[in-house]
C-alpha cells in the first residue's frame, strides 16, 4: 500500500512548480529572492507536517514570514547595537573636550 498523502516537502516542490511562470517573469534577483523564501517553507517542513489541519500553502506562508520575521529581529538588534555604541563614542568625545577645556 503506497502513500496517500503527500510530504509537506513534496507540497513545497509542488506549491513552487505551480508559480513557475510567475518566477520567470521576475527579474533575476527577485527570482533568487522567491527562491529563499520556498527554501524558507523547506526548512520548517517538519513543523509543516504537524499542520495537517491547514492549508499547505497558508503554512509555507508562515514559514516564510518566521525567517523574514528572524531576519529582521536580527537586524534591529544590530541597529540598536550600533546605536548605542555611537551614543557610548558620543559621550566619550564630549567628556573629552570637557576634560581639555573646549566648550561644547
Amino acid at each position: 500500500m503506497g502513500r496517500t498523502l503527500l510530504t509537506f516537502t513534496q507540497l513545497v516542490r509542488q506549491e513552487a512548480e505551480r508559480w513557475h511562470k510567475f518566477r520567470r517573469a521576475l527579474r533575476k534577483e527577485d527570482q533568487e529572492a522567491l527562491d529563499e523564501l520556498f527554501a524558507a517553507a523547506r526548512y520548517h517542513s517538519a513543523a509543516g507536517a504537524y499542520a495537517s489541519g491547514a492549508i499547505p500553502f497558508e503554512t509555507m506562508i508562515l514559514s516564510m514570514l518566521i525567517e523574514e520575521h528572524k531576519m529582521v529581529k536580527a537586524l534591529r538588534e544590530k541597529v540598536q547595537e550600533f546605536e548605542r555604541g555611537q551614543e557610548e563614542a558620543g559621550k566619550k568625545t564630549r567628556n573629552d573636550q570637557k576634560n581639555r577645556g573646549m566648550a561644547i
